[in-house]
């Protein structure tokens, strides 16, 4: 069986070590402290420079919730166009009902857009009313791949669902919420028909900023803003042995 390791970066430094440590695809997107926003452009034509990896674009226009204004739906096939036409592969998108339903009307401009692009549904997935029909709705509309954590808080916490998603012969399901060497291990343990896995692997890097002004936040009050995260290469070369095993 054919295993694949995806991972979720935000950065060019990110891409490089993910691509150093096997990574079989890269998630590309922005903001990935908040769960992750649509990239910039011009991120994805630095790794394209560097690599011909297979690339999936997240479009999510903001954080929060996954029920989108008409603004928001043509903001994001705007950008599908454009981060197509600078070398993406697929993209990463999902819009749910107010009731937590797939929303096949909102998400069918981005469906035109990406047309013949491979597509994932992201992690609406775990929010919505019933994730298991939200799967093979998302099959109806040619998504070919589900991210998902089992509508749980980590991936190992939504194991049972995700043993019936497997067991729905739809999409692709790629496990992820977090995944690392040792969770992929458990998966194939007890889900040996589990194939795909999605990470980060990150590890935190400290400031080069030797002056620190405390008690003026630039966003969220609370937020570190001395550190950031960035995918750590030995952490991705160790899922990929997992998945070699």
């Amino acid at each position: 069986m054919n295993r694949l390791l995806e991972v979720c970066v935000d950065c060019l430094a990110s891409a490089r070590a993910a691509i150093a440590g096997g990574a079989d695809r890269l998630e590309l997107c922005s903001a990935l402290a908040i769960g992750g926003l649509t990239p910039y452009t011009t991120l994805l034509e630095q790794i394209r420079e560097e690599s011909s990896i297979p690339v999936r674009c997240l479009m999510r226009p903001r954080a929060g919730d996954f029920c989108y204004s008409p603004e928001e739906i043509d903001l994001m096939a705007r950008q599908i166009r454009t981060l197509r036409a600078a070398g993406a592969d697929g993209f990463v998108i999902g819009c749910l009902t107010p009731e937590g339903d797939l929303d096949g009307s909102a998400m069918a401009p981005l469906l035109e857009a990406a047309k013949g692009a491979g597509l994932t549904l992201h992690r609406c997935v775990d929010v919505s009313r019933d994730p298991l029909k939200t799967c093979l709705d998302a099959a109806g509309l040619g998504i070919d791949t589900v991210l998902t954590s089992g509508a749980a808080g980590s991936c190992k916490r939504g194991m049972d669902t995700i043993r019936r998603m497997l067991e729905l012969n739809g999409p692709e399901i790629l496990i992820g919420a977090g995944v690392n060497a040792g969770v992929i291990e458990a998966f194939l343990r007890e889900l040996p028909q589990a194939r795909a896995f999605h990470m980060s692997g990150k590890r935190d890097i400290p400031s080069a900023m030797v002056f620190r002004r405390e008690g003026v936040p630039m966003g969220i009050p609370g937020f570190d803003e001395w550190h950031f995260q960035q995918t750590d290469e030995t952490a991705v070369k160790e899922a990929k042995a997992a998945l070699a095993r």
